[in-house]
């Protein structure tokens, strides 16, 4: 879990790779179910705050892994709390960098499906901004939580200024310590 840009998705799949686990990640899951309704996850989040069936699929999807399955790596906003047995790790950026890296994603031609006309750093960082306000009004309102309070986390990195191979560094260690 972590902020938009932080690298959570590139950390993950390192990390997976490197373990030999599997990797789900739950962000994708809902871009996919985004798209198929012709939506962009911020529309589809913005249904979730009046319609909890955009979340309901995913979230059971999520505790049925971690009933059923050992040693994977899943990315989810909602995944500490769904598997709370999991080591639960947050990376954070600073919001204007998370910005600048997806905005960077996007040029690259990445399908994101984020949010219509992103065509500035400014703009993706505007819609992180509402993703991440959406994003909390549904978990308080369905589950009285908020993903990114960093005290549901067993290990918190700021990936601001630091290499990838610094923060797998990081994790790997503090896995193997716990």
């Amino acid at each position: 879990m972590g902020s938009p840009g932080s690298g959570k998705s590139t950390i993950a799949k390192i990390i997976a790779r490197k373990l030999g686990w599997p990797r789900y990640n739950i962000g994708d899951i809902r871009r996919q179910k985004a798209k198929s309704k012709g939506m962009t996850l911020a529309e589809y989040n913005k249904l979730g705050e009046t319609d909890p069936s955009t979340d309901i699929e995913v979230d059971e999807y999520q505790k049925k892994l971690g009933l059923t399955k050992d040693n994977f790596v899943i990315e989810g906003r909602t995944s500490w709390y769904f598997i709370p047995q999991s080591i639960k790790i947050y990376l954070d950026v600073d919001e204007k960098i998370g910005a600048q890296r997806i905005f960077s994603d996007l040029k690259k031609g990445a399908d994101r499906n984020e949010d219509n006309n992103l065509k500035t750093v400014a703009d993706v960082l505007g819609s992180n901004r509402q993703r991440m306000a959406s994003d909390i009004l549904r978990y308080r309102k369905y589950f009285n939580i908020n993903p990114f309070d960093k005290k549901h986390y067993d290990l918190v990195i700021d990936t601001t200024d630091k290499l990838t191979d610094e923060i797998v560094t990081i994790i790997l260690k503090f896995i193997g310590n716990t």
